[in-house]
């Protein structure tokens, strides 16, 4: 069964690969990049298209079974997911899982999670078995903060103090290849979370504690967090974040005991523990000198 991968060289698509190709299956990845098709391992097939140019995409889809989609944060987020199911029913695929967002139906107000109801629609409407994965926020989102965190002693993701049930990207991707595995199986939607909810406090006193030195939440001002942020990503993805982390910091994004049994019963193991990353994290990031 050929499966192929779009978002194959992104955060979780690369771990999903990874999985895949341990069990035998082989992975064609989708990339709009002739380079980064070409770099990639010899037990995976490259294919270069690009969602935004639907004619692209009839030769990577061509002799596919199944498919994994991720549509990254975008202005044509939308636009984007909507071409890949009209190409995997084209198809005929058997199998699609796409990742969605945990509690994507309490958050319509978050311009990215809204991008992903249009798709999710279209998935459930096309006829394919499916799969939708529906993680809460990245532990490994924390690497993009990592020199901030162990060299000056600051935990700056604004997700406020509600909680968050933050996913190891390792177990989304679990879910995900135990997800592609189910051909034959009825369509299902699996909600991806940690053991625990997290706070901005929380994850700081983790970081302190593994450090053996004081490691500050940066609070909860989203204007100063945006300024900040303006220099590192355009202003569309700075109001888009906004909008989430205020609704961290007001509402949560947290799973009941159903969330968390059901994510369990996919991953196939119990959720990997926010502590046991963190340490991952200091172990090899820069340290203050």
């Amino acid at each position: 069964m050929t499966i192929l991968a779009i978002g194959g060289t992104g955060t979780v698509g690369s771990e999903v690969v990874r999985g895949l190709v341990r069990r035998g299956r082989p992975v064609r990845v989708l990339s709009r990049s002739a380079a980064k098709a070409s770099a990639l391992p010899p037990e995976v097939e490259g294919a270069v298209g690009d969602l935004g140019d639907p004619a692209s995409l009839t030769g990577p889809f061509r002799d596919i079974d199944a498919v994994f989609l991720v549509t990254a944060l975008d202005p044509e987020e939308t636009r984007n997911g909507l071409a890949a199911v009209t190409a995997a029913r084209a198809a005929k695929v058997s199998r699609l899982v796409y990742m969605s967002v945990h509690n994507l139906e309490q958050a319509q107000h978050i311009p990215h999670f809204a991008s992903k109801i249009p798709i999710e629609r279209a998935i459930r409407e096309s006829g394919i078995p499916y799969a939708l994965v529906q993680p809460n926020n990245f532990y490994q989102v924390d690497y993009w903060f990592a020199e901030v965190i162990t060299r000056y002693g600051v935990y700056p993701q604004p997700i406020g103090g509600r909680g968050i049930d933050r996913v190891d990207v390792r177990d989304i991707a679990d879910a995900v290849v135990n997800a592609l595995d189910q051909v034959g199986t009825a369509s299902a939607v699996w909600p991806l979370v940690g053991p625990e909810a997290l706070t901005g406090e929380a994850v700081a006193q983790v970081y302190s504690r593994l450090l053996d030195r004081p490691v500050r939440y940066g609070g909860d001002d989203l204007d100063a967090w945006a300024t900040q942020a303006r220099a590192m990503m355009p202003e569309w993805m700075v109001h888009d974040l906004v909008i989430m982390y205020r609704h961290f910091q007001t509402e949560g994004l947290m799973a009941t005991s159903e969330d968390r049994a059901r994510c369990r019963e996919i991953v196939g193991h119990d959720p990997r523990q926010f502590e046991a990353f963190a340490a991952e994290l200091t172990s090899s990031a820069p340290r203050a000198s």
